[in-house]
């Protein structure tokens, strides 16, 4: 035997290296920042270069894992240090949030970088979009960045919608429904709100059950009135673009009676809607004599597509009412209103019961002695005809 201890058998030659895929990526916000820093300052001022450079670096630079710093940057121009000082230690960018110019527009080109953000975990987006409708709330920032939200991207990723429940929540926390519409409408953000969803999500039922489930009614009831108030937008706009085009009354009235289904349209809101296409047809005169005759022969002509929606008596008065506005906001019509009143009475447009009811007590408040004055003889007269044809009734009976 052989008491000698044999030798173990080594290895010559290369070294095999460890394969990417099983090293652990070292986390290095510092190496991260020179990346961006750099390139943000080969762009220059140009917001439309910076974003490019932004997207193309967003294949090989991971923002998901480095949003923080991200965010300084783009906020501050580097990395801050504790207690919110910006590092000197490394290099930084004069492209950013701080050094910008101070107006509305600077500042709405930023907020369409800040897209980049949607990096941040869900902890984090939801704490910006808080912060968010606090200032917004407060004044601090414009409704406009917003807009921010309607890219296509973030949107098919179901970042806008889930933002902007939080975003929502503060703002009408710290206001109410009212303050936030009147926010949206100053930036034309009101009939928008759909857009936080994909296109083959954007109705008013999906939406109105996603903010509703969310806690957000009020939001989810704004944005079905707002979408109500469009549909009734583009309904008179055709309707005024059939009238103009001379379409016969049989054909109007079957559209009007079509759309009415499709949009839930009451006759009450549909009468309003007929009357205010049939008057932006009237051609206007300097003279007040020839308005008024001009404005009867009119309505003489459109008395039978008026007559197709006031089947109702509550539908009567609210033609009596949208009259009585008219005359009044218009004032070369104001002599007209009892000539009006009494032409749609003869064509059978308007009741003796609703023009009686309107006299008493349904009227409003705009030109109410001028125009009660002028229907005194005529209502007189409706109420001596009434008496008559119950005389009438008692005796044959």
């Amino acid at each position: 035997m052989n008491n000698q201890k044999q030798q173990k058998p080594t290895l010559t030659g290369q070294r095999f290296k460890t394969r990417k895929r099983d090293e652990k990526e070292r986390f290095d916000p510092t190496q991260f920042q020179e990346s961006i820093v750099q390139g943000l300052n080969q762009t220059g001022s140009d917001l439309e270069a910076v974003a490019k450079f932004l997207d193309a670096s967003g294949a090989k630079l991971d923002y998901r894992r480095y949003a923080e710093t991200l965010f300084d940057i783009l906020v501050a121009g580097g990395m801050l240090a504790p207690g919110g000082s910006i590092s000197d230690d490394l290099t930084r960018t004069e492209f950013c949030l701080f050094t910008a110019q101070e107006d509305l527009e600077t500042m709405q080109a930023y907020a369409q970088l800040l897209l980049f953000l949607k990096g941040f975990t869900e902890s984090e987006r939801n704490k910006l979009a808080m912060l968010t409708g606090i200032l917004l709330a407060n004044g601090n920032i414009s409704a406009a960045v917003i807009g921010s939200l309607f890219n296509e991207n973030v949107v098919k990723e179901g970042v806008s919608a889930a933002f902007a429940v939080k975003l929502f929540k503060s703002w009408i926390y710290e206001r109410d429904i009212n303050a936030v519409a009147v926010a949206l409408r100053k930036v034309s953000m009101d009939n928008r709100l759909m857009e936080l969803f994909p296109a083959n999500k954007r109705s008013c039922e999906h939406f109105s059950k996603y903010f509703t489930d969310a806690g957000l009614k009020e939001l989810s009831d704004f944005a079905r009135n707002q979408e109500a108030i469009g549909s009734r937008k583009e309904l008179q706009k055709e309707l005024q673009e059939m009238m103009a085009r001379g379409d016969n009354f049989k054909d109007i009235i079957a559209y009007v009676r079509e759309e009415m289904k499709k949009t839930s349209i009451s006759e009450q809101l549909m009468i309003g809607i007929v009357w205010s296409s049939v008057m932006s047809c009237v051609e206007w005169n300097k003279k007040e004599e020839l308005v008024c005759e001009q404005s009867i022969k009119h309505l003489k002509q459109y008395s039978p597509l008026l007559k197709a929606f006031t089947s109702q008596g509550a539908s009567e008065i609210i033609l009596l009412v949208k009259i009585q506005e008219y005359c009044y906001d218009n004032i070369h019509f104001m002599k007209a209103f009892q000539k009006i009143v009494v032409l749609l009475y003869k064509a059978d447009v308007l009741s003796e019961e609703a023009i009686l009811k309107w006299y008493a007590e349904a009227h409003v408040a705009k030109g109410k002695s001028v125009f009660l004055e002028q229907m005194k003889k005529f209502v007189e007269w409706l109420k001596n005809a009434e008496e008559e044809s119950e005389s009438e009734d008692e005796e044959e009976n």
